[in-house]
């Protein structure tokens, strides 16, 4: 299970909680200009966009789970378990497989509108990576500054969905999730007003309860209302810490504890880590279920017309502030 969102104050901002039980020891990756990205069943990019993102480097190669690229665009993979549907090859279309997509836009667009207009001729094939690294059940947020798109493979074939809200749980479908929002219209950031009977005394007894029948519980689709609800009514001063200290509150409202759910006996899916991404400054931001303190790596530091990748392990272990 994972969340993702954008969020916009003087600088926009992306980035996802990934939630699993487990760990494929991935790195904050840069990825810069001139790495050669092979494909299996498209053409290759000897340069492109260089890429800042979190990934599993299998082989020399940056399977990334979510990344944004020089150019501000961004983009995240999120599980999608018996929805995703991926395709054998097509002589005429665009075959991607799903491990190479976020490579594959983020190498070679810059705005939202560009990769909606080169999804009308791809197909996500059914191609894995390798015996140890088989192909995950995935849909995807793609957003810019200004807008946001949900793309999923499903049986009927490649869905692309406007995303007005700029968030993306799992399951069910995006439409799905998105009409859901409808059945809580209702809920206010205000005091409510009482309307159940005019024959009836109510208490306002505590603060926010306006929000009363906001989901709390882990599901995917509860993450999604509340996900949603926390960003659209969030606010933020326009400074960095301001912005990256909200936007990582808002990720911490739908993050998972150890604990709360339980995938296999003794076995709990958490939070293993929660990113932000400054797009406009090319700063990635991150915490781990261990470490509360922000770590960031840089874009700009690095040598962006090189062709290695560079790559950061996480800060793992609790860094604690000692003031006596």
């Amino acid at each position: 299970m994972c969340t993702g969102i954008n969020y916009t104050t003087r600088d926009h901002y992306f980035g996802r909680n990934l939630d699993l039980e487990y760990s494929y020891n991935e790195t904050v990756t840069v990825t810069p200009r001139n790495f050669p990205f092979e494909f299996r069943r498209t053409e290759p990019l000897r340069a492109h966009h260089a890429i800042i993102g979190m990934a599993t480097i299998a082989e020399g190669y940056p399977l990334y789970y979510d990344a944004t690229n020089e150019r501000g665009l961004s983009m995240a993979g999120l599980n999608f378990p018996e929805n995703a549907r991926y395709l054998p090859e097509s002589p005429d279309r665009t075959n991607v497989t799903p491990f190479e997509f976020i490579p594959w836009v983020l190498g070679q667009f810059e705005t939202v509108e560009e990769v909606k207009a080169a999804l009308e001729r791809v197909s996500l094939i059914d191609l894995a990576f390798s015996e140890e690294f088989p192909l995950s059940p995935l849909h995807w947020i793609i957003s810019d500054r200004t807008s946001s798109i949900t793309v999923e493979g499903v049986a009927e074939g490649l869905t692309v969905y406007d995303n007005p809200v700029g968030v993306l749980t799992n399951n069910p479908t995006f439409d799905i999730q998105l009409f859901n929002l409808n059945n809580f219209m209702h809920l206010s950031t205000q005091p409510p007003e009482p309307r159940f009977s005019e024959e009836l005394q109510f208490d306002v007894y505590s603060r926010g309860m306006g929000a009363i029948g906001l989901p709390g519980d882990l599901s995917s689709a509860s993450r999604f209302v509340k996900a949603a609800f926390t960003k659209l009514n969030s606010v933020s001063g326009e400074s960095e810490s301001e912005s990256i200290s909200q936007f990582f509150q808002i990720l911490g409202s739908v993050a998972q504890q150890r604990g709360c759910v339980e995938v296999a006996p003794g076995k709990f899916e958490i939070t293993i880590y929660s990113s932000c991404c400054n797009t406009d400054r090319g700063i990635y931001y991150y915490t781990t279920y261990e470490n509360s303190q922000i770590s960031a790596v840089d874009l700009h530091k690095e040598d962006l017309d090189g062709s290695a990748l560079v790559a950061y392990p996480l800060v793992t272990g609790q860094q604690i502030h000692q003031q006596n």
